[in-house]
């Protein structure tokens, strides 16, 4: 373990160079905080914290002992020796010094956003996703809209177990990452009441066209989007004038969102008369593509961004920033000259196929 490296962090504490104890996605979010990018406040369980709980529950030895005679190209044993790995994971508790600086962090982080037992998401940020030349988003799980420090960190249990899911498993095989280069950070965010969610890429994820903004939306929570449930809307911005000069305006029959009975998220069925409506307002479309361009503008290379449009907040500082990756198949390539027909979600989908989700 690390001399002095904390066990739990503000996201705001974070930067970019923080991938080894806070992951990808942590550092990611942190850094866009300090570059003045509208992104919802939350903490970070740090690698530190996650070596800690794995140390004090005694089972590390275990997990190494099982993934060492694993093959990884036979999926019925790939798949018992995951579950197995879950289950003695998350059957572990926290020690009451971690769950008494989770439980902190969680009741300032509802003091500053003024709402008691605030919803929030569990993020995973493993330290290999979301690096420029090689993404591993999505190859462990986040929850949304959870409430209560209890479900805070069951939740946080299951995130860090999804660690050894059978698809991250066998992706880091193919991959040739050892366990031994891997850690595992949480991170736990204020859920944005989302309206409309999506993702925005600073190129064209079609062909590579660095002069457009690409955005896909849909509403509710971006689930939807990115799991490929629904043809969300599709639209063109050109990124130098931010002018919209394309849009497609799909049918979209369910989004996810809050069932206030009990208060989880859920896909609900969107009312016909909204399904073809447009998801996204046009002041809406430009100012996000002022984000994007200003995200790009600070990493400095085209960039995958996912976003959500708060509906209990007013236009004008209701989008927000749910996470920046760098773009990482179009980036090192030429951009092509003719336009290619396709949708930021035929990007997803390809990816997908490819054992590449993003969360």
């Amino acid at each position: 373990m690390s001399l002095g490296a904390p066990l739990v962090c503000w996201l705001e504490e974070c930067r970019k160079d923080s991938v080894p104890l806070v992951g990808g996605k942590c550092s990611s979010l942190g850094e866009l905080i300090n570059a003045g990018v509208r992104v919802p406040p939350g903490f970070a369980l740090t690698t530190e914290g996650y070596r800690r709980f794995i140390a004090e529950a005694g089972i590390g030895r275990e997990i190494a002992a099982m993934l060492e005679r694993l093959d990884t190209d036979d999926l019925e044993a790939l798949g018992k020796a995951s579950a197995s790995i879950r289950a003695r994971i998350e059957e572990q508790p926290f020690s009451a010094e971690l769950e008494d600086l989770v439980a902190e962090r969680y009741r300032k982080l509802a003091v500053r956003c003024c709402m008691p037992a605030v919803p929030v998401a569990v993020r995973s940020s493993a330290t290999a996703e979301d690096l420029p030349d090689a993404s591993f988003a999505g190859q462990q799980d986040t929850f949304l809209w959870i409430r209560g420090v209890d479900e805070v960190l069951h939740h946080m249990r299951r995130c860090i177990s999804s660690l050894y899911a059978d698809r991250a498993l066998a992706y880091r095989a193919r991959r040739g990452v050892g366990d031994d280069r891997l850690a595992i950070s949480v991170g736990v965010q204020k859920m944005a009441k989302a309206y409309t969610a999506g993702v925005m890429f600073t190129l064209h994820p079609a062909n590579g066209d660095r002069s457009v903004i690409v955005i896909d939306a849909s509403f509710g929570f971006g689930e939807s989007v990115v799991s490929g449930e629904v043809t969300p809307d599709h639209f063109v911005v050109n990124k130098v004038t931010l002018d919209i000069i394309d849009r497609t305006i799909s049918q979209k029959e369910i989004c996810y969102t809050v069932d206030s009975r009990t208060q989880t998220s859920r896909a609900t069925e969107v009312p016909l008369e909204r399904q073809r409506i447009q998801s996204l307002l046009d002041d809406e479309i430009t100012q996000l593509a002022w984000m994007g361009k200003r995200i790009e503008q600070h990493y400095g290379r085209p960039m995958d961004i996912e976003w959500a449009v708060d509906k209990d907040l007013a236009a004008g500082g209701n989008i927000f920033i749910l996470q920046a990756r760098p773009e990482t198949v179009w980036s090192a390539r030429q951009p092509a000259a003719t336009s290619l027909p396709g949708t930021a979600m035929d990007y997803i989908l390809t990816n997908m196929l490819a054992g590449k989700r993003l969360s």
